[in-house]
């Protein structure tokens, strides 16, 4: 990390950071005001998301990701724009849900351009798969909204499949989505649709509660 990455972290963490240790979190404490929350998964170098809350002071966001000169460079975007409505987290997202994330805690969810393990034998790993789906969904609240975005065909494809199967989710479009106006486009977006590659956006609502008649 360059200096002012460091000297951010260092300086902001304790403020704005937010460690994933397994304990669940407060977000009434966390963000000093309970307020419709968003978890950005994968927030890169933080541009994406501070735009947004900047564009949406009436709800929280809380990105994570496990890139250290990513979270310390939002860190200070947090600071320089005095966004009151963000948080960092360092680490695992999944055990972020799992572990410290209530169930039905979240107004949306954004997984933009998640790593796509292109070589078969590693699909494995990629986040959109049923399990980590059912996760994310459980996590919603209903009508939630999980807004994915990838430049690689063949994860869109296998995205789409993943949310289409899964039964406790809506696609709020006709298979792919327009790129909302909310969803900024990030340097790394534009180098790819210089390069040629389409973009993929994949919008899909949690499914209200079924209520029953018994």
């Amino acid at each position: 990390m360059g200096e002012r990455h460091r000297a951010a972290l260092d300086r902001l963490w304790p403020l704005y950071g937010v460690p994933v240790t397994g304990e669940p979190l407060d977000l009434a404490v966390l963000f000093g005001r309970r307020a419709p929350l968003v978890l950005e998964i994968g927030s890169g170098m933080g541009d994406a998301t501070a735009d947004m809350a900047a564009a949406d002071p009436d709800r929280d966001y809380l990105a994570v990701d496990v890139h250290t000169p990513g979270v310390a460079n939002l860190l200070a975007l947090v600071e320089e724009r005095g966004l009151a409505n963000v948080r960092v987290a360092f680490g695992d997202a999944l055990d972020l849900l799992g572990h410290q994330l209530a169930p039905d805690s979240l107004a949306a969810i954004h997984v933009f351009f998640p790593d796509p393990w292109p070589k078969a034998r590693h699909h494995k790993r990629r986040l959109i798969q049923p399990r980590h789906v059912e996760l994310l969904r459980s996590r919603l609240v209903p009508g939630g909204t999980l807004h994915c975005a990838t430049d690689s065909a063949d994860y869109a494809e296998a995205m789409l499949e993943t949310l289409t199967a899964d039964p406790g989710l809506t696609n709020a479009h006709r298979g792919y989505a327009p790129r909302p106006s909310y969803r900024p486009l990030t340097k790394f977006e534009e180098r790819g649709v210089r390069a040629g590659r389409d973009v993929f956006d994949l919008i899909f609502t949690r499914s209200p509660a079924l209520v029953s008649r018994s």
